[in-house]
């Protein structure tokens, strides 16, 4: 049991629901990435999505694509990566989650990589362009390292298919709240409540909705549905947005703050 279970475990017997906020590692550079995870976790967030640079995340809307091209450009991959989560771990034992594509995992070689992540002190990876059904390696890898294999759902994904793919997640299942890219978007999903509603009768896993979530009442309304709720494209954009790093922290502690106390009630 790693720290997304325990997490997972508290927060159901507080009552309470996961905040992830989900950042590109390396955008604008990795101090920032560093400094910005500590201010997350003090504004009231539980657990941290850092995303990997790839020059094609086919998951990925414009505002993630942009700080993908920019983190590249720094020279950020995945070695730095992991000693950028060493370096965090000296100051904080909040749960971070890698979300990469399937690429600069093969790269780096599969035992390595899980290898080097536990020792480094990641606790899950999310691999959108890797389907459960071809991850046996990778998740076997993984498991033995006490890494989570994370997977994800779409409201398109049939009865059948999210059945399997919630058995063979672990730490939580990621569901994506409409079918398409990240990004920004208004109001509630429709049909959101039932699709996971559906899901409720095939796992009893934590449900972590994300896609396209960018406002405290969407983060009200959707915290009261599942586990988990995680926010990335906003956050993204606030730090294109804001060409002063101050700048852009003020605005972020504000706004993770507010989103922090719709989905609790009281903050952090």
């Amino acid at each position: 049991m790693n720290r997304i279970d325990l997490l997972f475990k508290r927060l159901k017997r507080e009552g309470k629901k996961a905040l992830i906020p989900f950042i590109t590692a390396g955008d604008p550079d990795l101090g920032t990435t560093r400094d910005l995870v500590f201010a997350l976790e003090e504004c009231g967030a539980h657990i941290i999505e850092l995303g990997v640079p790839f020059s094609d995340p086919l998951a990925d809307g414009p505002v993630i694509q942009a700080a993908s091209l920019r983190a590249l450009r720094q020279g950020t991959d995945l070695k730095k990566i992991l000693v950028l989560v060493e370096e965090i771990r000296r100051g904080t034992d909040i749960a971070l989650i890698l979300m990469t594509y399937y690429n600069p995992v093969y790269r780096f070689g599969l035992g390595e990589l899980t290898l080097q992540a536990s020792m480094a002190g990641v606790d899950g990876f999310i691999i959108p362009d890797l389907p459960p059904e071809e991850a046996a390696e990778w998740s076997g890898l993984a498991r033995a390292n006490n890494l989570d294999v994370i997977f994800l759902v779409a409201p398109n994904t049939p009865l059948s298919r999210a059945r399997s793919v919630a058995r063979k997640t672990s730490g939580f299942l990621y569901t994506v709240s409409v079918t398409g890219i990240t990004g920004k978007r208004k109001g509630i999903p429709e049909g959101l409540a039932d699709y996971l509603k559906m899901l409720r009768t095939v796992t009893d896993k934590p449900l972590a909705v994300g896609f396209g979530i960018s406002s405290a009442s969407q983060v009200k309304e959707i915290g009261a549905l599942c586990e988990g709720v995680i926010i990335g494209s906003a956050l993204v954009d606030s730090l294109a947005h804001y060409g002063d790093k101050k700048d852009a922290f003020i605005h972020i502690r504000s706004f993770v703050s507010s989103l922090a106390k719709a989905l609790t009630g009281n903050h952090p």
